[in-house]
């Protein structure tokens, strides 16, 4: 769609239902990526590591790798997001991807991969602090939280899709690493194509001062009626990283960030490795086949979520499961013992209930800050985000080794327990509020007040 091609299409419903239904595709496509990328290497890590004869340690940076990446890139990306717009970055971070695709068919050494695979990080980072922005700013309040927790469906569809696309190729095919590796190459061309010609948020547009330019993309693609008239009522202001900290915004920067790394620590160390620790626990020779029902089960767990989430609410979908998440842990980490089936019980208990919560993780960030730092305050929460799944991930075949399994299970379940008392506390209710409404209310109030 060309900019031209906007301004000629009629400002009717159909139009608008049309325009939010491609949005919500590239915006929840971008995730779909992510996860492929981030579930694709557990598939081949054996075979990489044999090939390039990589240590413990070496396994672990590979595995750990995008999610440096993006560790870098979310920052970036939100600081480039609302300081240039939405629009650009929101393409110009894609294309790298592609380049780093690519390049995974091609690498023939453990530095070069992990390169490769850095740089491909970085681009799915920006994406987290540019689309989830993008998304919040142009879905109407009544559909917000399923057009934001729809980007965990896809997330959890490209992690399971990853899965499958790896046991196949390598099971019936024998593929080398590299081409399973590359093959996220495909989704990520077509995704590029789509988001050609998307316009600017116009919120972003009234934040800087180009009021005429988002007026006409309002009345364009927005619903008539509170959504326009909050969009109206945006008012221009600077923001920067110290905003992040300030007075008035420091509790959802702390919320959104404690409870995205406890909530993603635990399931990307537990599912980056989970064909190894279902084998480890005694359920087969083959565990890549237990995995792919765990990250399904997570997968239905999310679904869940994105459903109900605009008709039950926010917090009904985020402390109760971080809770049930603690306690499944705890029974694994006490009973090692436990007959196969137990394990594999608990493990999809704590998959499903993990999802459940983390679907909100895409969707409080693009709420509870307002436009001037939305992109960068996305960018620092999945940065930290990114330093517990990083964590976890290198840190997790070393403690399956040296402390134990049972051990490394208490300590995941210490996480989930840090996650939900933030959570209890913080954790505001957001279902059907605008977002002026949600981010302005008086500084003086805790979140979980000013949102309720």
């Amino acid at each position: 769609m060309s900019n031209n091609a906007v301004d000629d299409t009629p400002s009717d419903s159909s139009a608008r239902r049309r325009f939010l239904t491609r949005l919500t595709i590239v915006v929840a496509g971008g995730m779909f990526i992510d996860g492929y990328v981030l579930g694709i290497i557990g598939t081949v890590i054996g075979n990489v590591a044999t090939d390039l004869e990589l240590s413990v340690l070496g396994e672990g940076l590979i595995g750990a790798a995008a999610l440096i990446g993006i560790f870098a890139g979310g920052p970036l990306g939100g600081y480039f997001a609302d300081k240039f717009g939405r629009k650009p970055m929101f393409t110009i971070d894609l294309g790298i991807f592609v380049v780093g695709s690519v390049l995974q068919f091609f690498v023939e050494s453990s530095w070069q991969l992990f390169l490769v695979r850095l740089l491909m990080g970085v681009a799915v980072g920006a994406e987290y602090s540019i689309g989830w922005p993008l998304m919040a700013e142009f879905a109407p309040a009544r559909l917000r939280g399923r057009c934001l927790a729809l980007s965990e469906v896809a997330w959890y569809v490209g992690f399971v899709a990853a899965f499958v696309v790896g046991y196949l190729l390598i099971t019936f095919y024998q593929a080398d690493w590299r081409v399973v590796l590359a093959t996220s190459t495909i989704p990520a061309v077509i995704l590029f194509v789509g988001r050609l010609g998307l316009p600017e948020s116009p919120r972003w547009l009234i934040n800087k001062g180009r009021t005429e330019e988002a007026r006409h993309i309002a009345e364009t693609w927005i619903e008539e009626g509170p959504d326009q008239d909050d969009i109206f009522g945006e008012g221009q202001a600077t923001g920067s990283f110290r905003s992040l900290f300030s007075a008035r915004h420091w509790r959802a920067t702390a919320f959104i960030s404690i409870f995205w790394f406890c909530t993603v620590t635990p399931y990307f160390a537990i599912a980056t490795f989970s064909a190894s620790v279902l084998t480890q626990y005694g359920l087969g020779e083959d565990g890549l086949l237990g995995a792919i029902g765990v990250n399904g089960v997570a997968l239905a767990g999310v679904v869940v979520s994105c459903l109900l989430i605009d008709r039950v609410g926010r917090r009904a979908f985020t402390i109760p499961q971080q809770w049930v998440c603690a306690v499944v842990l705890v029974a694994i980490g006490l009973w090692t013992s436990a007959p196969p089936w137990v394990i594999l019980a608990c493990f999809l208990v704590f998959a499903f209930a993990n999802a459940m919560c983390t679907a909100l993780t895409g969707v409080y960030p693009g709420e509870v800050l307002p436009t001037e730092i939305r992109g960068i305050g996305t960018g620092f929460a999945t940065a930290v985000s990114r330093v517990g799944a990083g964590i976890g991930t290198f840190l997790f075949p070393w403690s399956m080794s040296d402390l134990g399994p049972g051990t490394t299970m208490l300590v995941a379940a210490g996480v989930c327990v840090v996650g939900a008392a933030v959570s209890q506390v913080l954790a505001p209710e957001t279902a059907g509020r605008t977002l002026n409404e949600i981010s302005g209310g008086s500084p003086a109030e805790p979140l979980a007040t000013v949102s309720e």
